[in-house]
């Protein structure tokens, strides 16, 4: 499974915490995490929920990714926002076993910054690809 990791703002400085715990978990899983950002709280741009789930309904309808990791300060600015993305289905995950359920009920379409570079090394489907890259441009 491919899991990317997005922080907004609020949660920007526990990006790093939040990796390596994740790593942890689900790399002797075989799983690969991919780091969106925002990497620290003084990073230069500065993510909103509604910003992390445009990048996680990109990334996850690309097949960029298969699984998302976000949240907000509650998480239900998040969980808001992430679910009105066609293909998305957010919710709360408490710990790492309520995570691999949801993971799998919903078949990895759930939502719980190098963006080129790791977009379109992962993306599997050329028609967001092309429209991502008209974008960038």
């Amino acid at each position: 499974m491919h899991i990317a990791l997005i922080n907004e703002n609020s949660q920007a400085a526990k990006n790093g915490t939040i990796l390596n715990a994740l790593r942890k978990v689900v790399e002797p899983m075989g799983h690969t995490v991919d780091n969106y950002g925002m990497y620290n709280a003084d990073d230069a741009a500065q993510l909103t929920y509604v910003q992390c789930g445009i990048l996680a309904t990109i990334l996850l309808n690309s097949g960029a990714a298969d699984y998302v990791i976000t949240g907000c300060g509650t998480g239900e600015g998040a969980m808001l926002a992430l679910n009105s993305f066609p293909g998305v289905i957010c919710g709360h995950v408490e710990d790492p076993v309520d995570a691999y359920t949801f993971a799998h009920v919903n078949d990895g379409n759930a939502v719980a910054m190098p963006f080129a570079e790791l977009f379109f090394a992962n993306c599997r489907d050329t028609n967001i690809a092309s429209y991502v890259k008209k974008l960038l441009q």
